[in-house]
């Protein structure tokens, strides 16, 4: 059964970092792209970053760039977003997702996804 696990949201101020982490079971995480996305109250999920099988590619959303950093470890069947310069504008249910083509996960069609942590940003 695959899992995906995503841990370290919470509560943090204005300018504040967080660092997510999503930790896969159940299929080969060397062989996915992974992805971050977001579903903030009222509005849909947006696509945030992602990463290859490699590590050695990532993109992002216009909003979180020089702010968010996407990486993984393939030792550890994990992905992380690290998130820097934290706005009242990036509370949201943050959500990793998986699949073997990188299109698939940019554009929210991964075969596969967390249940999400909550990102809070005080004011």
């Amino acid at each position: 059964q695959v899992q995906l696990v995503e841990l370290g949201g919470g509560l943090v101020q204005a300018g504040g970092s967080l660092r997510l982490s999503c930790t896969s079971s159940g299929r080969s995480f060397k062989s996915d792209a992974m992805g971050w996305f977001r579903q903030a109250p009222g509005k849909e999920r947006e696509f945030v970053a992602v990463i290859n099988w490699s590590g050695d590619s990532t993109s992002y959303a216009d909003f979180v760039k020089g702010r968010f950093t996407i990486s993984r470890d393939n030792a550890k069947n994990t992905v992380y977003l690290q998130m820097n310069s934290l706005k009242p504008e990036d509370t949201a249910v943050y959500y990793c997702a998986a699949d073997r083509a990188p299109p698939r996960v940019v554009s929210g069609m991964s075969e596969y996804w967390g249940q999400g942590t909550q990102v809070t940003v005080s004011s």
